[in-house]
């Protein structure tokens, strides 16, 4: 048995693998964990099943059947986009990976519709209906699930490996403890509680975690993705404006703003309202739209407007992270991070390997979720078996520092840090045309905010996931601001207007971390010439195929 901490908890568990977040990697990855014979538990800051992004709404899925022309040109569709730092060995690894495992959901009961020659049709995913299948699965694979039960701290060993996680139950009040062999940060992205939709449980949490047990970061400056969204909904699906007319309140076409163009869009809102109209998408057209992502058009329905035929103010909703490719750091093709027993999976890893610089949009993010999640859960588990003996002797201890522990008796202001941090990520000014004053300036601000919750206390353990999240948002948006300071260039995603220029002697990838200190550092691509005989694995099976 593991060793237990000196505080009391009111729930105790053991597990070999633990997963923290309840999204599609985190479930991949805790199926993936199971079905190899690991003991696993689930934690969710929500209900498992129904929180996060790709449970509120249709997804697009990156699944290329393995047709050697199709996949070159999947393959080759975001490369300039991304800034050419996508790596082809990886990309390969997902596409044959998300190939396999959509069509293991096909043979789970999914019910994916056909095309008009009545073949399946594979590369989309509602997201209510694909989330209750995975709980669905995960729980008939053995998994335990703690729902509404944030993790607030990693625990580590004496060696600095990660041992597990504590938290609390937001209905209850109880707090937990979970002792694993090995841990995956699967709790997505960052999107600073802007209301983009599904949004509102990613707020950077396994980032900080995961930086407190001394984990690393890349790519935190490809993390500035707006979504369009109309003015008075919180829906950031963008798919359907490809067939929008951008428009400014008297009518006239803006020019050159479109759905692959919204820095005008942006530009635009900087000075007026931008109005839409989805009017170039063929009446034939418009009842497969309204099939294929229904929440799209409910906020419309609601307020009496027909998007094909009547204009609608939009606006630009920050989704950072969440559609943006910065995150933790893994080191191989297991998704370890850098620090022993800690895996990383979706939105929570860096997406770099397979978009470069560039969003991956709904399509890349999820074949990314499913295939690092499948990955990492396997990973977790032969190394949960690798331990032996060494699982009977280990002494934990938590390692989570700031507004979990202070001297201080200064009361900490959480919203009014969540609205601090949120005037410094939100405005296109600062955040999506990027300059060095700017930058400067607003990452002075954000490292005063960290002292303050470096030098502040919660009032009642209440308050400690909120507070946890606040503290988040800022130890994100710090690594995103220097990691864009130290790239001076424009790149991807990053639109840095003192440097308009893409710099061939920067096509390397940025590693940052640090708590107090910030620090950010350069790393070479991984070979990109090197061609792979990619590996994957069957999950009915889990016999190994190279293709």
């Amino acid at each position: 048995m593991i060793k237990t901490l000196t505080t009391d908890f009111e729930l105790n568990l053991e597990a070999d693998v633990l997963v923290i977040g309840g999204g599609p990697s985190g479930t991949w990855a805790a199926w993936s964990a199971a079905s190899s014979g690991a003991r696993v538990i689930l934690v969710d800051k929500g209900y498992c099943g129904t929180t996060g992004c790709a449970a509120a709404s249709g997804n697009g899925v990156w699944y290329v059947p393995p047709d050697p022309e199709a996949r070159e040109t999947a393959k080759a569709s975001r490369e300039s986009l991304g800034g050419f730092l996508a790596d082809r060995n990886w990309m390969d690894r997902v596409l044959n990976q998300t190939y396999v495992n959509v069509n293991q959901l096909a043979e789970w009961g999914y019910p994916f519709p056909t095309d008009d020659e009545g073949k399946p049709y594979r590369r989309s995913l509602q997201g209510p209906e694909y989330m209750r299948l995975m709980r669905r699965q995960i729980q008939r694979a053995g998994v335990k699930i703690l729902d509404n039960s944030p993790a607030l701290e990693l625990l580590v060993d004496d060696d600095g490996a990660v041992a597990g996680a504590t938290g609390v139950n937001r209905q209850t009040g109880e707090k937990w403890a979970v002792r694993s062999q090995s841990t995956i940060i699967a709790t997505g992205g960052c999107a600073f509680l802007s209301k983009a939709l599904g949004c509102n449980v990613l707020t950077g949490d396994g980032y900080l975690m995961a930086a407190e047990a001394g984990a690393e970061m890349s790519g935190m400056e490809f993390s500035n993705a707006y979504g369009i969204s109309p003015a008075f909904s919180s829906v950031t699906k963008t798919l359907f404006y490809n067939w929008a007319t951008f428009t400014y309140e008297d009518g006239t076409v803006i020019p050159g703003a479109s759905s692959h163009r919204r820095s005008v869009i942006a530009e635009t809102l900087l000075q007026q309202p931008v109005y839409a109209i989805i009017d170039k998408a063929a009446e034939s057209m418009r009842p497969s739209m309204r099939l294929a992502q229904p929440n799209f058009f409910l906020p419309f329905d609601r307020a009496g407007i027909d998007p094909f035929t009547q204009r609608f103010p939009v606006t630009l909703r920050l989704e950072g992270t969440v559609r943006g490719t910065g995150g933790i750091r893994i080191v191989d093709e297991s998704c370890a991070s850098s620090v022993r027993g800690l895996y990383a999976a979706g939105d929570a890893a860096t997406r770099e390997l397979i978009c470069g610089g560039f969003t991956g949009g709904g399509s890349h993010n999820a074949a990314w979720a499913i295939s690092s999640g499948y990955w990492s859960g396997k990973s977790a588990a032969e190394y949960s078996r690798s331990l032996g003996e060494e699982r009977t002797q280990r002494q934990v201890k938590g390692v989570g520092e700031v507004v979990l522990h202070s001297g201080s008796d200064r009361t900490l202001a959480t919203d009014e840090i969540i609205q601090a941090v949120q005037a410094e990520v939100f405005p296109y000014e600062k955040n999506y045309f990027r300059t060095e004053q700017g930058l400067t300036e607003s990452l002075g601000r954000l490292n005063h905010l960290w002292q303050e919750l470096r030098s502040s206390q919660v009032t009642s353990e209440k308050e400690l996931p909120r507070a946890r999240e606040a503290a988040a948002m800022v130890a994100t948006a710090r690594w995103m601001y220097s990691s864009a300071i130290e790239r001076k260039e424009t790149r991807g995603m990053h639109r840095h207007l003192d440097y308009p220029e893409q710099d061939a002697n920067q096509q390397h990838y940025l590693i940052s971390g640090g708590l107090d200190q910030v620090w950010v550092k350069t790393q070479p691509l991984l070979n990109t010439e090197y061609i792979s005989q990619s590996r994957i694995e069957d999950p009915k099976s889990k016999i190994g195929a190279v293709v």
